[in-house]
């Protein structure tokens, strides 16, 4: 115990996995608009990288709700 009252983080990680789900639902519909009616292939890159971003954000959210519980997961040396 760490002498803080245990959080509820249940809604942040339903947040993080609709993130995940919907950008990935999204990238893949991007890039099968893209080839269906030939779009430049900017469009794509910009898909992956609005992707990639989305992904960094929910490891980061994910990353830090770990953290935050109680032992962190690691042990501590003494």
């Amino acid at each position: 115990m760490n002498g803080h009252p245990p959080r509820d983080d249940s809604g942040q990680m339903r947040l993080v996995g609709a993130v995940i789900a919907l950008t990935m639902l999204a990238w893949l519909a991007v890039n099968w608009a893209g080839r269906r009616y030939g779009w430049p292939v900017e469009y794509a890159f910009l898909a992956d990288l609005a992707a990639m971003g989305a992904l960094v954000w929910s490891l980061l959210v994910t990353w830090r709700i770990w953290r935050r519980r109680d032992g962190g997961g690691l042990p501590r040396k003494r």
